[in-house]
């Protein structure tokens, strides 16, 4: 059911061409809001753009690198104005996860996308942010990011952690210029992420695990909230699933 409690508003959504990042998107649109979706699969973008209207803006960018992050943040200010939240959801993991196969190439890459990129997005959206007064800056990350497991493997379980300290680093120092910020920590949901598990998820694990829309609305629940409330962390997850 569509609504307004984000009428008016201006989100950039990095990983936004499939998953969690389209969901996000859809719903944003819903809500009443305009959405910029970032990812580096054009072809993924102008899908999730031809699907939702022209509340969304499509821009081809790498969160890795700094250059196409600063494009990007341009552009989003240029089309729509201003950046009233920024949900950094790009995020990646590789098979060959156990420490035994962890090559440096793959942890220099989920480092580099899951927090390095968080921090290059961040870094060019807050200036913007600190002039308006206000902001809101969403973190997905995932319950990885609060304890290792074998399943989530090191690189990735480290790269959510940095994610997340990142991410609660922006809500202590940026509350000075009314900007707040929201780890959100999901369990397992059923994503294209799936598809490169060490071992082959099964229909079953995937019929009782998080759907992207469910990620997606507790992204509209923490943005609908007044600036006065404060949202530092939120952990969803499966039903049953460990905490």
């Amino acid at each position: 059911m569509s609504g307004e409690r984000l009428q008016g508003q201006v989100f950039l959504v990095t990983g936004g061409g499939s998953g969690v990042g389209a969901a996000i998107a859809a719903a944003c649109v819903g809500e009443g809001a305009r959405v910029v979706i970032a990812g580096r699969d054009g072809a993924k973008l102008e899908a999730v753009r031809d699907a939702l209207g022209d509340a969304v803006s499509p821009c081809v960018a790498d969160v890795t690198d700094r250059d196409q992050v600063r494009a990007l943040v341009e552009h989003a200010i240029a089309s729509c104005g201003r950046i009233d939240v920024l949900v950094n959801n790009a995020g990646v993991n590789v098979v060959d996860r156990s420490l035994e196969c962890l090559t440096p190439v793959n942890w220099d890459y989920m480092m580099g996308v899951n927090a390095t990129g968080a921090f290059n997005v961040a870094r060019e959206v807050l200036p913007h942010m600190r002039r308006q007064g206000r902001g809101l800056v969403i973190a997905i990350s995932s319950m990885a990011g609060l304890r290792v497991g074998v399943v989530s493997g090191a690189a990735y379980s480290a790269s959510k952690h940095a994610m997340a300290a990142l991410t609660r680093s922006i809500d202590l120092e940026e509350s000075a210029h009314g900007v707040r910020a929201t780890v959100i920590s999901p369990g397992e949901i059923d994503t294209p992420i799936l598809e490169v598990r060490p071992e082959k998820v099964t229909d079953e694990h995937r019929a009782r695990i998080l759907r992207p829309e469910d990620v997606a609305a507790a992204v509209v629940y923490v943005a609908s909230q007044p600036a006065r409330v404060a949202i530092p962390e939120l952990v969803i997850k499966p039903s049953g699933q460990k905490s």
